[in-house]
C-alpha cells in the first residue's frame, strides 16, 4: 500500500515483516539508504549523531522508537504530511506547497525536465557551449576518474583538476584529517567551496570529483549546471581491486563486511550518478579501449560539428 507521510512510500511486506509497523520498516529502509549514499558505516553514523549503535540498528531494522508513530497519527488527523508537521522548507509557503503537489506524482524523466527548466529560468543551468568544455567525471572511488581524467585532459589540451586536492588546499589539511577533526558537515562545505572556485577559474578542464559529492544536492546541482558530466561505472569487485592496487588497504582492514558496504554505497548513490549526461562502464574493456570511448564521447559533445577522426 502507499501512504503519504512526508514522502515515505510504504510498500506491501513479506510474511517475515508481519507484526511490525510498515511505516517503521520503511523508515528504517530510508535511514539505511541515506547512510549508504553518504558512505557512512553504522558506527560512524552513531558517533556523529550521538545515537547509540544499538538504537540505530533498531531504527534501521524497523523496530525503532515508536514515538514517531504519534506524529504519524497527528498527520493523519490533520491531513498533512510529516514534512509539513516538522516545518520542512518545501512546506513553508503556499507556493512551495503548490509546487510539491504538482511534482509529487511525476516520473523521473519529467522531474529531470522540470529541473533543467528551473535551471534555465534561474540562470544556473542550461546546455551552453561555455559550460560544456568543463568535463566532470563522477563515480565511486576506483572507477578510473583520475587515470582516465589525466589521459582525457592531455588529449584535449585542458587542465586536469583533482577536486579532492582543491578541498585540501582550502582546509590546509588532508581529506581524512578534515573528516576526523571537523566532521562530515565541514568537509561538505569545503567541497562546495572548492567546486565553486574551480568552475570560476576554469572555463575548460577535466575534473575528477570525489565519489560522495553527489550526496549533497546543492553541490551536485552546481556540478550538473556548469559541467558536462560522465559517470564512470565499474563492478564492485573492480572498485575494491583498484583501490587496493593503489596501496590503500583501509577498505579491508578490520572490516570483514567491506565488500557489502561498498555494494550498499554504490546502490545508494547509483540513482544520483545516473543523472550524469554520459555513462561509461570501465569494467567492460581494457583501459586503452575505455579511454577511446571516453575520448569519442567527449569530443563529440564539446564540438559536434567536427568529426572525431579529424580532431
Amino acid at each position: 500500500m502507499n501512504h503519504d507521510a512526508g514522502q515515505l512510500v510504504v510498500r506491501d511486506r513479506s510474511d517475515q515483516d508481519a507484526g511490525r509497523n510498515p511505516f517503521l520498516i520503511t523508515l528504517g529502509e530510508h535511514i539505511r539508504a541515506l547512510r549508504a549514499r553518504r558512505g557512512l558505516t553504522r558506527k560512524a553514523t552513531a558517533l556523529a549523531s550521538g545515537v547509540s549503535e544499538r538504537h540505530l540498528a533498531n531504527l534501521e531494522g524497523g523496530v525503532g522508537n515508536a514515538s514517531i508513530l504519534v506524529l504519524l497519527q497527528v498527520t493523519q488527523a490533520l491531513q498533512c504530511t510529516l514534512a509539513e508537521l516538522i516545518g520542512d522548507v518545501t512546506t513553508s509557503s503556499p507556493e512551495w506547497l503548490l509546487i510539491r503537489e504538482l511534482l509529487e506524482t511525476k516520473d523521473e524523466a519529467t522531474l529531470r525536465n522540470v529541473r533543467l527548466a528551473i535551471g534555465e529560468l534561474l540562470g544556473t543551468g542550461g546546455q551552453s557551449p561555455q559550460r560544456s568544455t568543463r568535463i566532470a567525471l563522477v563515480g565511486l572511488r576506483g572507477a578510473g576518474k583520475s587515470t582516465l581524467g589525466r589521459l582525457l585532459a592531455n588529449d584535449l589540451g585542458f587542465p586536469f583538476v583533482e577536486l579532492s586536492r582543491e578541498i585540501e588546499k582550502f582546509a590546509g589539511c588532508s581529506v581524512a584529517e578534515i573528516q576526523s577533526l571537523y566532521g562530515m558537515n565541514a568537509y561538505r562545505r569545503y567541497e562546495r567551496r572548492a567546486l565553486e572556485e574551480t568552475v570560476q577559474i576554469y572555463s575548460e578542464g577535466v575534473f575528477a570529483t570525489p565519489g560522495g559529492l553527489v550526496s549533497e544536492p546543492s553541490t551536485f546541482n552546481l556540478l550538473l549546471s556548469y559541467c558536462t558530466t560522465v559517470w564512470l561505472q565499474a563492478s564492485p569487485e573492480d572498485h575494491m581491486k583498484r583501490v587496493i592496487a593503489q596501496g590503500d588497504l583501509r577498505p579491508m582492514s578490520a572490516n570483514p563486511e567491506a565488500m557489502q558496504d561498498l555494494k550498499d554505497i554504490l546502490a545508494g548513490r547509483e540513482a544520483f550518478y545516473s543523472k550524469a549526461e554520459f555513462h561509461i562502464n570501465t569494467s567492460e574493456q581494457p583501459l586503452d579501449q575505455t579511454f577511446q570511448i571516453l575520448r569519442r564521447v567527449i569530443r563529440a559533445a564539446i564540438n559536434p560539428r567536427i568529426p572525431v577522426s579529424a580532431q
